[in-house]
């Protein structure tokens, strides 16, 4: 019997591999079952967003640690997208509206500087910008938009916790409507 033994381990070593690979790497059988693990796996409304940095349209890295203790809507967006376009002076109206109050919005265009400069001159745009490439999608993911969808806004509460995601448009009264209940 003791000859046996180290085959016997190592069979049941290989059952047990072979159980994790399957588990992980198991692929749903649905699309609704696709969905369900998708909305897990992104769903990261209840956590505290993690800090990060990204360079503003100066030139000067911004952390999201400087708007610590306020409501922040953080809006990721371009300015080749149509949705993007149309939320964007509600937002400016919001942040005029609240800012007393402790909202900051934060725009992070998926953009380089110069392409957002005349936009946010156009807009009217009276709150941050940030801007970047790679970095600003790797961010968004961490922020649970893992399929890079714009617009995309995240609302953290006065202690950094997500509260609020939006893929697509977010109206005004929707946005004002959470805002105005974690300020």
């Amino acid at each position: 019997m003791k000859r046996y033994l180290p085959f016997v381990l190592v069979a049941a070593l290989a059952v047990f591999a072979g159980y994790q690979l399957q588990q992980y790497s198991h692929v749903p059988d649905t699309d609704e079952q696709v969905n369900v693990h998708a909305k897990k796996k992104e769903n990261m409304v209840g956590y505290k967003a993690g800090n990060f940095a990204l360079m503003d349209t100066d030139g000067n890295e911004r952390q999201l640690s400087e708007w610590q203790g306020k409501v922040i809507a953080i809006n990721f967006w371009a300015t080749w997208c149509p949705p993007c376009r149309e939320e964007i002076p509600a937002f400016v109206e919001l942040q005029q509206a609240y800012n007393e109050k402790g909202l900051q919005f934060v725009g992070i265009a998926l953009q380089t500087a110069d392409e957002v400069r005349d936009f946010l001159l156009e807009f009217n745009v009276n709150y941050p910008s940030l801007v970047g490439e790679q970095e600003v999608m790797a961010i968004a993911g961490q922020l649970g938009n893992g399929i890079g969808a714009l617009p995309y806004t995240v609302i953290l509460d006065r202690d950094g916790i997500i509260r609020f995601t939006r893929r697509g448009t977010l109206s005004k009264t929707e946005a004002e409507d959470i805002i105005t209940h974690l300020l």
